[in-house]
């Protein structure tokens, strides 16, 4: 990502209307919140802590009784959820580092079919939130089999600077087994450069470098080729052992943020900031298979399940994309709520699909069932 500095966000979060979901509601529904303009920072952050813990759960039960996923009283509002999803389409303001990048991608993005239902709302918990938040990282979900772990050893087992450039900034892990069974992680640096850790030995084991920070990373399912995305328009596929470029993938207007390999290990997606996602072949990268898009941001986190039949895209806030892999990327379910996206992750039985939402009053941890199709049961009736 960009080298910035906390004001530089906070100005670009202003220039770019990435205000929380709650306080574009308090400028539509004035009725409804009468809360001063400009507010002490520890009496804002205690009130938005206090209204926070006042909004409870949501379970499916309630959603069929027709509460809102995340709980917010739309009823009590001056303003109906759809008039105000309706604001948020046309105020939202992608941010971009290559002007009008987004609008010239969107020439070359597929038809898709939108009303499929692959995955259901199950929970929405509020005792989980994101404590950190980036407008261009989304990596901070991650699902799995079991819900809790028992930690035989408390505390750090090891630190250390993986630099001392200014411009230091860790935007993704990437944590994996080697082919002997080792267990290995790949950090992508702000510095231009990937690292792999050998996290039994301590110690680290690889260092590529590249010319432009890497935002992301992605290794392939054999351990063989690597995705690099970054702050340029093109992708790189690189091999893992010696860091050579095998090619250079063209497509993209803007910078990248995020990348992910399906398990069949040939086909690979990068989600970039023209609100782009581009599904490649590993066997032909002279262009992209397809060309997916977004609704209003920056796809900035993609998932696919194990069993390689769902691929699910994040925009940067409101919007999650679960695209069917077995009609060739024809059919979609959209997923639509209120908040920046912090991360996602699909559990690794592929039966929950997890989004955390990152919002001052509403940030939570929404949960997603995979629905079966038990039609076969009825021939044995």
């Amino acid at each position: 990502m960009s080298d910035y500095h906390e004001g530089d966000v906070e100005e670009m979060e202003d220039e770019y209307d990435m205000n929380d979901p709650v306080d574009d509601m308090e400028e539509e529904g004035e009725e409804e919140y009468q809360e001063p303009v400009v507010r002490d920072s520890d009496a804002e952050e205690e009130d938005d802590e206090e209204q926070s813990h006042k909004v409870p759960d949501t379970s499916a039960e309630d959603a069929r009784n027709g509460k809102d996923i995340q709980g917010i009283p739309w009823e009590r509002m001056a303003i109906t959820r759809e008039t105000y999803r309706q604001a948020r389409l046309e105020q939202y303001k992608n941010y971009e580092n290559i002007p009008n990048s987004g609008e010239a991608a969107m020439k070359a993005c597929k038809s898709t079919e939108k009303g499929g239902t692959y995955y259901e709302f199950r929970q929405n918990t509020r005792s989980v939130k994101s404590t950190i938040s980036h407008f261009q990282v989304s990596a901070l979900t991650l699902a799995y089999l079991h819900p809790a772990f028992h930690l035989d050893r408390e505390g750090i087992s090891f630190c250390c600077r993986t630099t001392f450039d200014d411009n230091a900034i860790t935007n993704a892990l990437e944590i994996f087994n080697t082919s002997s069974g080792a267990l290995h992680f790949i950090a992508s640096n702000n510095d231009c450069g990937v690292r792999e850790y050998d996290m039994e030995r301590y110690q680290q084991y690889k260092h590529f470098r590249f010319d432009w920070p890497v935002n992301h990373t992605s290794l392939s399912p054999d351990g063989k080729l690597v995705v690099i995305v970054g702050d340029d328009t093109d992708a790189l596929l690189i091999d893992v052992n010696s860091g050579k470029t095998i090619h250079s993938m063209k497509g993209h207007l803007d910078y990248s943020f995020a990348s992910a390999w399906s398990p069949d290990g040939r086909t690979f997606a990068t989600g970039n900031q023209d609100k782009t996602c581009r599904i490649w072949d590993a066997r032909n990268l002279s262009q992209s298979v397809h060309v997916l898009r977004g609704n209003v941001g920056a796809i900035r986190s993609i998932r696919f399940t194990s069993d390689g039949q769902f691929l699910s895209i994040a925009e940067a806030a409101d919007f999650v994309h679960i695209f069917d892999v077995k009609s060739d990327y024809n059919k979609r379910q959209e997923l639509d709520f209120f908040g920046d996206v912090s991360g996602m992750s699909f559990s690794p039985d592929t039966d929950t699909l997890y989004v955390g939402v990152s919002d001052r009053i509403y940030g939570s941890l929404l949960q997603f069932g995979r629905c079966y199709n038990y039609s076969y049961l009825d021939s044995l009736l």
